[in-house]
């Protein structure tokens, strides 16, 4: 049986990392406040992948990105998707140089399809995450870090387009649910899993235990990812993995008390 995924997403602009809220950003602090908050030999050895995402509404900085990017890098042996402001080959293999494993794609998608089946072609579709955020009003799509409406693609279309680019993977945002923590939007991803052949992390409203469960059990989805800094501080997300194993999900296994018990 296919093994699901639990991904833990950093929201970086700037320096600082960022909580969302319908993508309305608020500081939380620097990688030294994620170092002093966050256990990262627990986080390692509770998620299956890092998604590393440069949200800054100003330009962005790639250099700065790609060197933070190398920070954490050295401290995961975890696949790590990154991405935000990738507008050039340039910009894909730096942050590929600095750790990445995977790129994620959003306004490029729709604004550079060539630029898209280049990346493709390059590092493979296995390498590219379609990024795409929507409401779930009218089913529309947004790019430029949620401040503008896409033209003329509704979701379902956004999802067959991104696939026929090549794209192997897709990061599907709700945007109203987003780190209101009342859980993922059910309805939307089980439509979707329908219409596509590629795997969906689901993203937007995981807060507790039991909505990863629930995500799980109800939609054909393949992962589920939460930026949520504050409620899975500390044993959080060891805690998430041991509640969605012991719900009969079937995880990769991770020995979590051994762990605690030689690396406490």
């Amino acid at each position: 049986m296919l093994k699901k995924r639990l991904i833990f997403s950093l929201l970086y602009d700037s320096g600082n990392y960022m909580l969302s809220r319908n993508f309305s950003l608020q500081k939380v602090g620097d990688l030294d406040w994620l170092m002093n908050n966050f256990d990262y030999d627990s986080i390692g050895h509770s998620i299956d992948e890092l998604i590393i995402l440069n949200v800054g509404r100003q330009e962005k900085n790639t250099a700065l990105f790609c060197k933070e990017l190398r920070k954490i890098a050295g401290k995961y042996f975890m696949p790590i998707a990154a991405g935000g402001g990738i507008l050039s080959l340039e910009d894909a293999a730096n942050i590929i140089l600095s750790g990445a494993d995977k790129l994620v794609l959003n306004t490029a998608l729709f604004e550079m399809p060539n630029l898209v089946s280049r990346l493709v072609d390059t590092y493979g579709s296995q390498c590219i995450v379609a990024s795409i955020d929507y409401k779930q009003c009218d089913s529309s799509v947004y790019i430029n870090n949620g401040s503008k409406k896409s033209d003329n693609t509704d979701l379902f279309e956004a999802v067959k387009y991104v696939e026929a680019l090549g794209c192997g993977e897709i990061y599907l945002t709700s945007m109203d649910n987003d780190g209101t923590g009342e859980g993922f939007d059910l309805e939307t991803l089980k439509k979707i899993s329908l219409i596509t052949k590629l795997p969906i992390i689901a993203y937007g409203g995981g807060g507790r235990y039991d909505h990863f469960v629930k995500v799980y059990n109800e939609c054909n989805i393949e992962a589920a990812a939460t930026a949520d800094l504050f409620n899975f501080m500390g044993d959080g997300l060891m805690e998430t993995r041991r509640f969605i194993e012991n719900s009969n999900i079937p995880m990769a296994k991770w020995d979590i008390d051994f762990f605690r018990n030689n690396h406490g």
